[in-house]
């Protein structure tokens, strides 16, 4: 929590997005992702709403979820407005550049489009699979964005160098080595892979015969 803003677990905020909380309260849920540059803000001077976004929602960048409210597995496309009261059902999409009307509500399980905002379509298997996966995979994108944001100069410096040497080197050339093993004897490797082997056990190739 910080101010009015509560962000749920293994959520994400991207590059240059915007969430305000002052006046009112903005509650993300988990698994979901608020793309660059979206603005996500709430009613306090003209009416009283917060804004209240789902579990597993994708809000694509460029997107304004204003003083509304998007249910769980919904994608809400890039460029488009989720104005005051509005609601956005469970596994909907918005699609890019629409503009849902302030007080709309979007059923479960169908797609909207246009200026204002109307029904297109019924969402079918693959668009709510689609849903997941988008979900899904920021999750991950954003595990690995915070990783590397946590590098320090030097780490950032051997990245470049390995990539540089990956780039660089033939492929049936020599493999830099990869760093030493914990469990290497005498630069030979671990004892499982050097010493289990029948010419160094000759018992186990007896067995194998046998």
């Amino acid at each position: 929590d910080w101010g009015y803003v509560t962000l749920g677990t293994n959520s994400s905020v991207w590059y240059g997005a915007t969430i305000r909380g002052d006046g009112n309260k903005v509650t993300i849920g988990e698994n979901t992702n608020i793309g660059d540059r979206v603005v996500v803000h709430i009613a306090k001077i003209q009416g009283d709403s917060p804004t209240v976004i789902g579990d597993g929602v994708s809000v694509k960048a460029g997107a304004i979820v204003h003083a509304a409210t998007v249910k769980d597995c919904a994608i809400v496309g890039s460029g488009a407005h989720i104005l005051d009261g509005a609601v956005v059902g469970s596994n909907s999409i918005i699609e890019a550049g629409a503009i849902v009307s302030p007080g709309t509500k979007v059923p479960d399980g169908e797609v909207w489009g246009g200026a204002p905002a109307k029904m297109v379509r019924k969402v079918t298997k693959e668009d709510i699979e689609s849903i997941t996966d988008s979900a899904g995979d920021m999750v991950e994108l954003a595990a690995l964005h915070a990783e590397e944001c946590e590098k320090d100069y030097a780490a950032l410096a051997k990245d470049e160098e390995e990539w540089e040497d990956r780039m660089e080197r033939a492929d049936d050339y020599w493999k830099k080595d990869s760093g030493s093993d914990a469990d290497d004897v005498l630069g030979q490797g671990a004892p499982g892979r050097i010493f289990d082997n029948t010419l160094a056990n000759p018992e186990e190739g007896l067995k194998r015969k046998e």
